[in-house]
């Protein structure tokens, strides 16, 4: 864990809390562009997006381009190939400096099908829900790791779980211990000693009490009141804030950690919750939360290291801290230290998350692990605060409004409607579905009409 009670004094630096079937063609969705990727039209990023993806991931200005421009793309044929191989579905990923879509599958015959929507197949062992059952026993077991084995995560690139220990014969024990599929997992020797990270801005610092020091995830907002997400470990619910300017700000509503990693404070009257992330003295647009896929480009806002991208390495992680675990984070290669912890990870313009924990430092490089933003806004009933007002990301080339059957692992955006049930629902905030965020569960995402 990373926390910094004041500006003058030093951090103090803690290890612990920071398919379908062989016989089934596979329908070619009529969405997505059949041309190579790596060929389309770039938009014009955000300011300060493509310049720092041309430092921090080494490419041109035209590759950081049609990165953003693949990457928003591949997002809704993933989907769409998901919801159609089904239990045959292994995971994907992004791939290259423009960001070439991979689909993994454990049916030869769903190849052609794969391949005919412009991505590329490989044909894997194991699907993503064996990999995802056997993180799962990891994570019932998560009590029992050893403090040299702070992390494991389902990679699918590899089509393994993989657990990183400085000490692999412990980690083995760990494994044998939780009951997991043994020939699923793969254990690596790793020096990564995880901890939340305080201070991260996802736009301005804030202070918690007389000294303590995080950042702004993403402002929102919860009916008339107005506020911002955060992480957990930041502070305890009733805590005070002042903002950057040291003005009294709020107070913590809510928040969970370990376990989870989040929280969300309500802001007075002096405060007004705006759509943006600070980016190297520029205003970075909101525009909604659609989540990256594996190898997205993904960046980083903070008060001590300012502005820095990477990529989405595993989606799916469990890190341990001092305090205990915390499941479902978002895995990076984006570096972070001392006092970036709370605030905003962003990819291109749609929210991602608020960064939990990492290892190493911006000179030298790092892991940095963040907690969704999708599952603080269901969790507390908020709404993102996006560019163009209404509180409700503008809409993108997702589900279209028309009443299909909602399904988990996909695009939904805002006003599209579903059935759930035998009970109509329309989307209120943009989001990728997971299971668990079925229409009745999520208000802060579904109205039922």
């Amino acid at each position: 864990m990373l926390r910094r009670h004041s500006v003058i004094a030093g951090c103090a630096l803690t290890v612990a809390a920071l398919a379908f079937p062989a016989t089934t063609a596979l329908a070619q969705p009529s969405t997505p562009s059949q041309e190579t990727y790596a060929a389309q039209p770039a938009p014009q990023p955000p300011p300060g997006v493509a310049e720092a993806m041309q430092r921090d991931l080494g490419l041109s200005a035209e590759q950081a381009r049609t990165r953003l421009a693949n990457e928003q793309r591949a997002g809704q044929t993933e989907a769409a190939l998901r919801a159609g191989l089904a239990d045959n579905f292994g995971g994907s990923w992004l791939s290259g400096p423009t960001a070439s879509l991979v689909v993994a599958t454990t049916d030869a015959n769903a190849v052609s099908g794969i391949v005919a929507t412009g991505a590329e197949a490989k044909v894997v062992k194991h699907s993503l829900a064996s990999l995802n059952a056997t993180k799962e026993a990891l994570d019932r077991a998560s009590a029992k790791a050893p403090g040299t084995a702070p992390v494991w995560y389902v990679d699918v690139r590899t089509n393994s779980v993989v657990v990183l220990s400085s000490e692999p014969a412990k980690a083995e024990a760990f494994v044998a211990a939780s009951g997991a599929d043994r020939s699923l997992v793969r254990v690596e020797k790793s020096a990564e000693q995880p901890r939340p990270l305080y201070d991260l801005r996802g736009g301005d610092a804030y202070y918690i009490g007389s000294g303590t020091r995080c950042s702004i995830g993403f402002p929102v907002t919860r009916g008339a009141t107005q506020g911002f997400v955060t992480a957990g470990h930041c502070g305890t619910t009733g805590s005070s804030t002042s903002g950057y300017n040291r003005v009294a700000q709020g107070t913590f509503q809510g928040s969970s950690f370990p376990g989870n990693d989040y929280a969300w404070v309500a802001a007075n009257s002096n405060w007004t919750a705006r759509p943006w992330v600070y980016s190297n003295g520029a205003n970075l647009p909101v525009r909604g939360a659609n989540v990256a896929i594996e190898g997205a480009s993904v960046c980083r806002s903070g008060s001590t290291t300012g502005w820095h991208c990477g990529t989405v390495l595993q989606r799916n992680s469990s890190v341990t801290y001092q305090q205990g675990t915390v499941y479902e984070v978002t895995r990076t290669n984006v570096c972070a230290e001392p006092g970036d912890s709370g605030g905003s990870f962003i990819s291109g313009d749609q929210a991602q998350g608020v960064t939990s924990g990492g290892t190493g430092n911006c000179g030298s490089g790092g892991v940095t692990y963040f907690q969704p933003v999708g599952e603080i806004l269901a969790t507390y009933g908020l709404t993102l605060t996006v560019e163009g007002g209404g509180g409700n990301p503008s809409p993108s080339p997702s589900i279209p409004p028309g009443g299909t059957t909602w399904q988990a692992g996909t695009s939904y955006a805002a006003g599209a409607t579903v059935t759930y049930g035998g009970v109509s629902y329309r989307c209120l905030q943009g989001h990728t579905s997971i299971t668990g965020w079925e229409p009745p569960n999520v208000p802060a995402l579904w109205q039922r009409i």
